[in-house]
């Protein structure tokens, strides 16, 4: 290709900053598996859902969708495995009441 058909100087918009609460998101969601879930998991779906707001605007002021995106979905897991564990915890001294009380 002729260089004699491009401007001379082309200059490219920034790339837009990555978004904090995206990073505070994927952090908190990561860490929920293993360090206070049930408090990390509400940490990471806040954080989420302002993470999209703000990358989701028009014009977007920050990047970091699927940063966000992941934060989100890893804090609705870890609410509904405490949910299932609670579930579970609820049916097993359910379950040693009822056979105590059935064995008196």
């Amino acid at each position: 290709m002729n260089e004699q058909n491009l401007p001379p100087y082309t200059s490219y918009p920034a790339p837009l900053p990555t978004s904090t609460m995206a990073t505070v998101s994927l952090i908190s969601g990561i860490l929920g598996f293993f360090i206070l879930p049930l408090l990390a998991s509400v940490v990471a779906l806040i954080t989420g859902y302002k993470a999209r707001q703000e990358t989701r605007s028009v014009p977007p002021t920050a990047s970091g969708d699927g940063m966000a995106t992941a934060g989100i979905i890893m804090g609705w897991i870890q609410i509904g495995l405490v949910v299932v564990g609670v579930c579970c915890l609820i049916a097993y001294f359910g379950f040693f009441a009822a056979w105590i009380a059935s064995s008196q």
